[in-house]
């Protein structure tokens, strides 16, 4: 793709959109949801569309997006699991030099005076919420005008993350399970870590297994189970959760990660759900069948996955409870925080026993 910036801009337009736009069920389907309240089934089931910006950093000679340092910038949410993978990824890779990042603010707030759409907002100042920043490369006021900004008539949810192209000032993808592959591999010239490998080429199929069943299971699930309008779908996502929380228990209990004896991209994918199990989900989502904490295994891997040089960095719980909390008035129109249980991530677990 060796051709002159005007065509490229061009070309960057045509990726924006065709992948957007392919298919007219999806085009229907994102414009109606704005924001993950708004993704309803007719049966009152919570159903995630898919994310829409899909273009990929790339080694490959002649990419319209090449792997540089300092190029790309990295919008996260430290309440949003999806984004908190993509942060953790940059933290044990060693790429917090290389990619800089920013947080919102962790309640939705309004993304503009002229329609009622709430939101991710960054600070208004640099002392406003601690954790949360001002948007230092385009003065946005919310992760919406960067949308905006990247596509003029897109019309879906304004998620994060977002990975960002200084120099071409877009959107390069939105996807987390994308970014975090690239982060991975794409960028180990200039990693502090590139020895890690989360997705290696001998545990690969295993790991897209693992994937698959913990998505739909709990990273996914405990969605289905918060957000669900109706007792039959809430009695079917929560069914689902806890089968998928048990099949873990059971592998734990018999190696130390979930993919054998190293730790994978299924751990971390796994982990950004887990830490937010007792403290949000099993409230807030009704997951309350049995706590994270009365899964032995589960309790002590996670404080394992916690304990991992850089990833303590990656959790605020201050930001997780009260985004969750005060984010969604339908759910908790008072917008109390419970005060518990404040758990201790960082004190010992018994998971070297797997390494001996």
């Amino acid at each position: 793709m060796n051709f002159p910036f005007v065509n490229r801009t061009i070309q960057l337009q045509t990726l924006r959109h065709t992948f957007v736009f392919q298919q007219p069920s999806f085009k229907q389907s994102i414009r109606m949801a704005r924001s993950a309240l708004d993704e309803m089934s007719a049966t009152g089931a919570f159903e995630r569309t898919a994310s829409t910006f899909r273009n990929i950093v790339s080694r490959e000679p002649g990419s319209v997006f090449p792997v540089e340092s300092g190029r790309y910038h990295l919008y996260i949410s430290y309440a949003c699991p999806w984004a908190s993978r993509c942060l953790a990824y940059l933290k044990i890779k060693g790429l917090d030099q290389a990619i800089d990042f920013t947080s919102v603010k962790p309640v939705w707030e309004r993304t503009k005076d002229s329609d009622e759409h709430t939101g991710w907002v960054f600070a208004s100042s640099s002392t406003e919420e601690a954790g949360a920043d001002l948007d230092p490369l385009n003065g946005a006021k919310s992760i919406r005008e960067l949308y905006e900004l990247a596509s003029t008539n897109y019309s879906g949810k304004y998620t994060v993350p977002v990975l960002w192209d200084k120099k071409l000032k877009t959107i390069v993808n939105n996807e987390s399970a994308e970014i975090i592959r690239m982060f991975n591999s794409e960028f180990n010239d200039i990693a502090e870590n590139a020895a890690l490998d989360l997705y290696p080429p001998h545990l690969q199929s295993l790991i897209n297994e693992a994937n698959e069943w913990i998505y739909d299971g709990i990273n996914n699930g405990v969605y289905q189970c918060g957000f669900a309008k109706k007792q039959e779908p809430y009695d079917e996502a929560v069914q689902k959760v806890y089968k998928a929380l048990d099949k873990c228990e059971e592998i734990l209990s018999k190696q130390r990660y979930i993919c054998g004896d190293q730790v994978t991209e299924a751990d971390i994918r796994l982990f950004v759900t887990l830490i937010r199990f007792d403290e949000v989900y099993a409230v807030y989502f009704k997951c309350n069948k049995k706590l994270l904490r009365e899964y032995p295994n589960l309790f002590n891997y996670t404080k394992d996955i916690f304990q991992i040089p850089g990833m303590s960095s990656t959790v605020n719980m201050e930001h997780i409870k009260k985004h969750y909390y005060r984010s969604h008035p339908s759910i908790n129109p008072f917008g109390i925080i419970p005060q518990g249980p404040n758990i201790d991530y960082s004190s010992p677990h018994d998971r070297e026993k797997f390494s001996k």
